[in-house]
Order: structure tokens, then sequence, then C-alpha cells
């Protein structure tokens, strides 16, 4: 068999530091025998606008309608290029710079260019009859003149699209799924092209990156990835405000915040997605997901967010809710949270006896700053907890950064046991709340973590999973957060539409299932690299001298 993964029309793009499998395979002369609607799968491909290199540079094109020439052959090119009407408004697109001769009323682009986009707006296309913007200038409608021999040139002539379609993009080739290898029809790498086109899209206007870490460029690269290099920059100086940033805001610095907030820029907002990784931030394990916010951190009720925005107003197909399900299903039955999964021994519980799980966060963690209300930390949390349930059996997990000895937040163990029953440290959240009754939380992901579980939630800050009926909340909830969802529509929301996932083997972004795949099968890269171990060892040290001086 000959690959055909970057030949092909069908294509993965080249994500920065992606490992893919084989796509598509062009069979020897055999033909794959699939029942595929022709039709519907060009009203899908023109929809998506994939195929070809999709994810290339997108260039300003004129306003006024045009025609586009894409003739190799300099002769050959300057010879059509003379023969066209001279009012005529025409844009040459060639291979490089130095081949773009200088002609009055012509302008030119070069190199590797978005085909969809140059086509956008054109009311003709004149091409080598053996190049795919031919075909793309067919499936768009475009009037089109094929110079030459080759696989397209009797797109020239009515009722060819059809039949050549399927002879270059469904007959003969044979997709493969590139996340499991396994085989895949034509709809389905249609469909997973447009999921990548669809972000890559979103981060053209990305000009620079602010806040990121060293160590989490490698997974959040082909996350903020536009079709060419992300633009990480350490000093404002730098920084071309122009444009759109995207900030780790916690990790930058107050002076330089500051100082874009006030620039011509818009900030769009990321954190770690929430399913992580398989292993703390606060360790230097890189993200393999990120949330990418251009209203506002979703962890800010005073601010209206995309998520927020999703769950309030977003319509969800039946597919997209029956998906939802298996999602959460697969995520409570893998035993998946933000940090992982795995278990450990859980306590002896007491007949008659109500179990709350109470779980500790980071006391200056912007999302406790921003949607904390008057929760003032996590012994207040605690005795607000106690309060309300004086007959229930607390359970008190610290949160794992804070027990890694990375941030502030930490409570004394006796303190802890005024209002605890027991604190637990080494189990894992998702086993914990599946042990528990309900689940109390100032705004920690643990909450939702419960929800899919179908365990009782009460707030007692603003998470953004609080005010839509699942729910009770004891803090101010936004008076703008009036629908009223279940939970497969808030996963369908919050796990499937919101965050971007990367997958750890090949590189490429990918669904949530894949990365929860992964962490289930315990194939999530390396964990215990030299940056990962200092950072281990800091927090050990850091914790120790703590109590050394808390013991004086």
């Amino acid at each position: 068999m000959n690959a055909v993964q970057q030949n092909g029309f069908l294509r993965v793009p080249p994500f920065p530091g992606a490992r893919p499998s084989i796509f598509a395979v062009q069979l020897n002369g055999e033909e794959v025998r699939e029942d595929a609607d022709t039709d519907r799968l060009l009203s899908l491909v023109r929809e998506l606008k994939v195929g070809g290199d999709y994810w290339a540079s997108q260039p300003p094109m004129p306003e006024e309608a045009y025609t586009i020439v894409r003739i190799r052959d300099y002769s050959e090119r300057s010879r059509i290029l003379a023969d066209l009407p001279p009012a005529r408004n025409i844009v040459c697109w060639t291979d490089s710079p130095a081949s773009a001769e200088r002609m009055d009323g012509i302008s030119f682009v070069s190199g590797a260019c978005d085909p969809w986009h140059l086509v956008s707006g054109a009311t003709r296309v004149i091409a080598d009859a053996d190049d795919e913007l031919a075909l793309i200038a067919a499936i768009v409608g475009t009037p089109l003149t094929c110079i030459g021999e080759g696989a397209f040139a009797a797109l020239s002539s009515e009722g060819e699209l059809g039949r050549i379609f399927r002879s270059r993009v469904v007959s003969g080739v044979s997709y493969r799924n590139p996340f499991t290898n396994e085989p895949a029809n034509v709809e389905a790498a249609v469909r997973l092209c447009g999921f990548w086109r669809q972000l890559i899209d979103s981060n053209r206007d990305i000009v620079g990156a602010v806040g990121f870490a060293f160590w989490k460029r490698p997974t959040v690269t082909p996350l903020l990835w536009g079709g060419s290099d992300v633009n990480f920059i350490s000093k404002r100086i730098e920084m071309d405000v122009s444009g759109k940033i995207a900030v780790w805001k916690a990790r930058t610095p107050a002076s330089v915040l500051s100082e874009l907030e006030q620039s011509d820029g818009k900030l769009i907002d990321v954190e770690d997605g929430f399913i992580r990784s398989a292993g703390l931030g606060a360790d230097c394990v890189p993200p393999l997901s990120i949330v990418v916010d251009r209203l506002g951190a979703h962890f800010d009720p005073s601010l209206e967010s995309e998520l927020e925005r999703l769950i309030q107003d977003a319509r969800f197909s039946d597919e997209m809710i029956e998906r939802a399900r298996h999602l959460r299903e697969l995520i409570v039955a893998s035993g998946v949270s933000k940090y992982g999964s795995g278990s450990a021994p859980l306590p002896e519980r007491i007949s008659g006896r109500r179990y709350v799980l109470v779980p500790g966060q980071v006391e200056d963690d912007r999302a406790v700053l921003c949607g904390g209300g008057d929760v003032e930390g996590n012994l207040n949390l605690l005795r607000r907890v106690r309060r309300d349930m004086p007959d229930a059996f607390i359970l008190y997990k610290p949160h794992p950064d804070i027990e890694a000895g990375h941030r502030t937040g930490g409570v004394a163990d006796e303190l802890c046991l005024e209002f605890a029953d027991e604190i637990v440290r080494d189990q894992p959240i998702s086993a914990l709340v599946s042990f528990v009754d309900e689940v109390h939380v100032n705004t920690s992901l643990a909450g939702f973590e419960a929800l899919l579980r179908k365990k009782p939630v009460t707030t007692h800050g603003v998470p953004f999973y609080a005010g839509w009926g699942l729910t009770r909340d004891l803090g101010p909830v936004p008076k703008r957060r009036t629908a009223k969802r279940d939970i497969d529509e808030l996963v369908a929301a919050v796990l499937l539409q919101y965050p971007r996932y990367l997958d750890p083997l090949t590189g490429l972004p990918c669904p949530p299932e894949i990365l929860v795949r992964r962490i289930v099968e315990g194939g999530t890269g390396p964990r215990n690299g030299l940056v990962v171990q200092m950072r281990r060892l800091q927090g050990r040290l850091k914790k120790r001298l703590a109590s050394l001086g808390a013991a004086r």
C-alpha cells in the first residue's frame, strides 16, 4: 500500500510536535466499496472547508470580485495573464516570491496559502489541471478553467465533479483514525479535519502568548497554533499589541498584565482544562487540556465568560447529548479526575451517618479570589459546613498542590479536626466523591466531578457550575444565569465544547474521549522528568521547613 497521508486531498495539519500515524492510504488499484452519499459528502466538505492545505496562511484578498490564477509554468502563466482583460481584478498565486513577476493591475500571493480562503471571493479560477485548487474551486462552485492535462482536467466540464471527487477522495482511499489506528469512513475523516480547522481558525488572530512557563509550551503550542509559529513572549517590549494576546494571567507579572490591559490589544484568558493531566501543574507536569476564553475567566462570576454563555444559550443536538452521556459514564467508570485517575483504600463507613466531602483549595488561587464570595479560606469553609450539617461525618481533603508543598492554604490538622471528623489525603478525589453522600465546596472543581456522579452538591462560593439548577447554592450566583440544565447538557458545554485537548501519543489536538482513554491506559507520556523531580523535591523541602517553623 502507498501512504498518501500528506498527498491525499484530506490530510492532517502539521501541528507543532505532532507524531501522527497514517491518516489515508491509497490502495493499489483497488476500490474501497463504501456506500457513500457523494452529494452529502461534497456539501460537508464545502461547509467545513477542508481539503488541501486548509491550515496555511490567509493573505489579504481584494474586497472586489477577482480572478485567481495558479499556473506553475512561468511562460504559460505570463501568456495567460497577458491575455486576460486589463480591467479585470487578478490575483496570481505563485510558489515563491521570486517567481512573482511584476505586472500592472495584478496582485501576487506566494507560498503556502489556504486555498479555501483564496477562492472565497473569486469569480473565476484558472489553474493547472493537476492542482487541487481546481477541485476546491469546483466544490465551492466557482467557474473554473483547467490548463493542460491532469487529474482535474475534466472539472472544466459540467457534471464531472461528483465522479472526480469520488475517485480522488472516496473510492480507492482507505482512512484510519489517527488516534486509534482503526479504520474510519470518509465522513469521519472529513469531520476530524473540520475539527482541526475550527481550532486553527480560532487561533489565527493570536499574535503573542504571555505567561506560559517553558515546561507548558510543548503541549500548549499545538492547541494555540494558527498555522504559524506561536510567539511566546517573555518581555513586554517584544510584543505587538495590535492583535490578540493569549495570557496565562496567574503567571504574568502584574506590571506586564497592567500594561497589556491598557493597550489596544485584546487579552484572551488561558487556563488549565478540567481534565488536565496525570500529575500536578504545581509539579510542572504539562497540561494536556486548556481552556481559551475571549470574554473572561470562566471562574470569575463578575464577568460573563464564553463558558457561561455556552451553558446559558447553547442548543444541544440529540447526538451531542448522547455523546456527553457516554463521556460522563466513561469518566465515572474509569475514575478520571482533573489530575488523572487511581484508587486507594477508603474509610470504613459508620452506619447511620451522612458522609460529606469538603475539598480544600489553594487560598490565593484566582478561582477562589474571584468566585469565593465571603468564604474566608478552607477553615472557614469547614466551619460553615459543620454549622450547616452538625450531625454529618465530614471528610476534609487538602488540595494536592498544598500537600505537595507548593501553594498556600494549608490548615493544621488539629484545627481541621475541630470541624471535620477525618482528614483524607491519599485517596483520589473521584473515589471520595463516589464514597460520600454529598459534597460541599467553595469553588472547587470537585463539585463538578460530584455532579458527574449525580451526588448532591452545595456551593458556598460561585463556581462556573452553580446557578443552573443542579446545585444548592449559598453564594451570590449572578442573576443572568437563568437557564436550567440537566447534567448531560452541562457536560456537553463544559467538557465537549469549551476546552481543548491534546493527545500525548500523537501530539494532535483530540476529542476529550481520547485523552480520557490515554489517562486510563497510562499513555500520557513521561511524568518524572528532571523538572518534575526537582519541583517535587522543592515542594517537600518547603513543606518540611514550614513544619519545623510551626513546631518552634
